[in-house]
């Protein structure tokens, strides 16, 4: 009997894995618990429609995230900072920072925790900073840390 996951079933398959199982296995088990469904043509269809959506979704947001990474390697954010008599840095620039400068400079909302910043900054100077987006797709953020 053919049927469709409702839910992931171990050593079965994901949700909305089409398989083939035992008609005793399908009623008594996954029809029974509600983990599955008949796969008949108007659930197949169904199934099919999903997937498709979820594949243009994903595009969509890959699409969205590449014109960001486009836009983000032309932005340069500057942070005017104090200093010390030193010249060094009262506390250090760090990723809220940088996302709430981008924001405030050039309308750009990145969430800070897509940035990917080793170490805070201390120092003033020039610094490149990875925001990743997306799998697969990192920006490049040029960020100038200079004197207030």
């Amino acid at each position: 009997m053919k049927v469709i996951l409702t839910q992931d079933v171990k050593a079965q398959g994901k949700k909305g894995d089409i398989i083939e199982v035992s008609d005793g296995y399908a009623r008594n088990f996954l029809l029974a618990r509600k983990l599955a469904i008949i796969a008949d043509a108007k659930a197949l269809n169904e199934a099919k429609n999903k997937e498709a959506s979820r594949l243009h979704k994903i595009e969509t947001e890959k699409a969205a995230a590449n014109e960001l990474a486009s836009k983000l390697s032309s932005v340069l954010v500057k942070l005017p900072v104090a200093c010390g008599a030193d010249e060094k840095l009262y506390g250090s620039i760090t990723a809220k920072d940088i996302a709430e400068a981008l924001k405030e400079q050039h309308g750009i909302e990145i969430d800070r925790r897509k940035m990917v910043l080793d170490h805070p900054i201390r120092s003033y100077g020039s610094y490149t900073v990875d925001a990743k987006l997306y799998t697969e797709i990192t920006a490049k953020i040029n960020v100038l840390v200079c004197k207030k």
